[in-house]
């Protein structure tokens, strides 16, 4: 049978729990939504859409003010877009309120990191306002990459360039900013399919963790060795359709104090 369309996702969750990679993408059972998934999509909106605001008529005495203006209105705007996904989620309003104001600290959080780089930029480059903001602004924002011979995709939240090098670098809204094997195998991924595209590979990649700072990696023959290898191993290991292929691992991952896997109550049946 032809080889599926591996990404970073599926790859993890096989690794967390085979049994789990059958139900979500052999059986293809929905998965259910949660607030982390609808929170993360809310954040990563208002962060793409704010690239497209107007600074031509900001100056270097009230920017700071402008921005965090039009941030405050734009997450506003994207969170109450998602009423209805959050609503359906079955939660209170104090939860709802928690993960509001924890987002908004996030956003600002950014802002912060954004202001320092705009005004480095001015003070050590000389350069005004408006080329700090184009010369920091991304080059590509949300970019799908998938590549037919390796059989894998991944999204690809900004793209800068500084100078020839390009950075690729993926939010997060996570509450540990480690970098795990998980997010090593991800952005290896990424490095490795930007080079499949464009010839060369990212001189670095990163994660910016929304509630600390970002976190940045040289790209290196052995994040882009260890990342082929999983693509190699996924592919090799769900040929199979049967069941019976895919075996259960369970850990604290099947069930926890606020919660379960979506698939438990079938998992559990079929014991």
């Amino acid at each position: 049978m032809p080889k599926r369309v591996q990404s970073p996702s599926s790859i993890n969750t096989y690794k967390q729990c085979p049994r789990r990679y059958f139900y979500q993408y052999i059986i293809k059972y929905p998965t259910k939504a949660n607030i982390h998934t609808v929170r993360g999509n809310i954040v990563h909106e208002a962060l793409e859409k704010f690239f497209s605001v107007d600074i031509s008529t900001f100056n270097d005495e009230s920017f700071k003010k402008e921005l965090s203006f039009f941030m405050k209105n734009l997450f506003d705007a994207c969170w109450a877009g998602a009423s209805n996904r959050l609503h359906k989620l079955g939660i209170d309003d104090e939860r709802i309120s928690f993960y509001y104001d924890e987002s908004t600290q996030m956003l600002a959080n950014w802002l912060n990191h954004l202001f320092d780089g705009l005004e480095n930029e001015m003070k050590q480059s000389d350069l005004s306002l408006q080329e700090a903001f184009r010369k920091l602004k991304p080059i590509e924002l949300e970019k799908e990459f998938k590549d037919k011979e390796l059989m894998v995709r991944g999204f690809i939240d900004v793209i800068h360039k500084d100078g020839d090098d390009i950075i690729l670098v993926d939010y997060k809204t996570s509450k540990s900013s480690e970098l795990k094997d998980e997010y090593l195998l991800q952005l290896g991924i990424y490095a490795m399919l930007y080079e499949k595209q464009h010839g060369k590979y990212p001189v670095k990649v990163g994660l910016w963790f929304l509630k600390d700072k970002p976190v940045m990696l040289k790209v290196t023959p052995k994040l882009i060795k260890d990342a082929l290898f999983e693509v190699e191993q996924i592919h090799f290991a769900t040929e199979s359709e049967r069941i019976g292929d895919y075996p259960k691992k369970e850990s604290g991952l099947c069930r926890w104090s606020t919660g379960q896997c979506d698939f438990y109550d079938i998992c559990t049946r079929e014991r």
